[in-house]
C-alpha cells in the first residue's frame, strides 16, 4: 500500500491531501496541528463505510499517514449505534421515498407544490441527461453567469473545462444527470449517484436569471419520481444542517420534504493527541469551540467582507 497524495477541495480550491489505501478504502488526512483521517468520498462507496474497523484502525495506525483522529460513519438505512467508539449523531437530509404523489401531496410544503406547478406550467421540463461534451458545456454556461452566489466568490466561476468535465464525471457508472430545461436551454442540472438502495444528490444547481422558473424544485421532484421507478429507499442531500438552522439550505431541504434522520458517527483517537483534541471538541474546528450566537455574527461579518470582494474583483475584471 503506497503512500500518495489524492485531490481534495478545500474551501473550492483543489489541493493535494496526503492519503493511503486500505483495502478498497481511500484515506485522506487533512490538518496541520492534528491531522483528522476520514473516508474519502464516505457517502457514496459501495458497501459498509469500514467492513472491520478495528482491523481498519490497526492497520492505519501502523502505517506513515501520522493521523491523530479517524472518523467514518454509518449511511442510510443503518441507523442504529454497532461499535463502542465515541459517538456523535450526525443527520442525514433525506426524503424517504414512497410514491411521488405522496411526496408531492403529504412530504412537501405548500410552497414547494406551488413552485413545481409553476415550472410545468412556464414550460420548464426535466430529463435524463447525457454526460458528454454538450452537457459539459451547458454547465459551464451557467457556472459562468456570476463570480459570486449568495455573497460569496464562487468557485467554479470561469473553471477550466477539464476541470469541469472530470468533476462531473465522479462515480459516471453510478450516476445519473437531470436536467432542467426552458425553451431548450439548460437552465439547471441534479446529479445523484446510487449507493445501494439510496439516491445521493451530490449536485443541484440552476441559473439565477431563471429562478422564477423554479429549476431546482421541477429537478427534484424529477429525482423522487426516478427514485420511485428504481425502488430506492432513500433520495439523500448531504447533512439537515451545516452550523446553521436557520440557513437557506436548511429551509430548502425542509420546503422540498426532506428529513433529518440521524446516523452514528464515530470518533476513534488514534493518538494521544487526538484524544485531547476528541476530549476538548477541536475536531470540529473554531465551530465546535464558539457559542453559537457569536459563531453567527462571525458568518455574517466574513459574507459582508467576502461580497464586499466580489464586488470589487467584477469591477476590476
Amino acid at each position: 500500500m503506497d503512500d500518495n497524495t489524492t485531490r481534495v477541495r478545500v474551501k473550492g480550491r483543489p489541493v493535494g491531501a496526503p492519503s493511503r489505501a486500505i483495502g478498497d478504502r481511500v484515506v485522506v488526512t487533512r490538518g496541520s496541528l492534528f491531522k483528522i483521517a476520514t473516508i474519502k468520498d464516505e457517502e457514496l462507496v459501495a458497501g459498509p463505510t469500514i467492513l472491520d474497523p478495528a482491523s481498519f484502525v490497526s492497520e492505519l495506525k501502523s502505517g506513515p499517514l501520522g493521523a491523530d483522529l479517524l472518523t467514518f460513519t454509518q449511511r442510510l438505512p443503518d441507523t442504529v449505534r454497532r461499535y463502542s467508539y465515541p459517538v456523535e449523531w450526525e443527520d442525514i437530509a433525506a426524503i424517504p421515498i414512497t410514491t411521488y404523489s405522496n411526496w408531492l401531496k403529504t412530504q412537501v410544503e405548500d410552497g414547494t407544490r406551488r413552485a413545481v406547478k409553476r415550472a410545468t406550467k412556464l414550460g420548464v421540463e426535466t430529463r435524463i441527461v447525457q454526460y458528454d461534451d454538450t452537457f459539459v458545456d451547458a454547465v459551464r454556461k451557467i457556472y459562468d453567469e456570476s463570480p459570486s452566489r449568495q455573497g460569496k466568490r464562487f468557485w467554479h466561476y470561469r473553471e477550466d473545462v477539464d476541470v469541469v468535465k472530470s468533476e462531473l464525471a465522479s462515480y459516471l457508472e453510478r450516476s445519473t444527470f437531470i436536467g432542467a430545461y426552458y425553451e431548450n436551454e439548460l437552465i439547471g442540472f441534479l446529479k445523484m449517484t446510487d449507493v445501494e438502495s439510496t439516491a445521493t444528490m451530490t449536485l443541484i444547481f440552476s441559473a439565477q436569471r431563471h429562478f422564477d422558473k423554479k429549476p431546482n424544485n421541477a429537478l427534484i421532484a424529477k429525482a423522487v419520481e426516478l427514485s420511485e421507478l428504481r425502488g430506492m429507499a432513500y433520495l439523500t442531500y448531504g447533512q439537515f444542517v451545516y452550523r446553521d438552522p436557520n440557513s437557506t439550505l436548511t429551509h430548502f431541504k425542509r420546503r422540498n420534504g426532506f428529513q433529518a434522520i440521524p446516523v452514528p458517527r464515530y470518533y476513534v483517537p488514534l493518538t494521544v493527541k487526538g484524544s485531547v483534541v476528541l476530549k476538548f471538541g477541536l475536531h470540529h474546528g473554531v465551530a465546535g469551540i464558539i457559542p453559537p450566537e457569536m459563531l453567527k455574527v462571525a458568518v455574517g461579518i466574513r459574507a459582508h467582507y467576502s461580497k464586499i470582494a466580489v464586488l470589487r474583483k467584477s469591477a476590476h475584471d
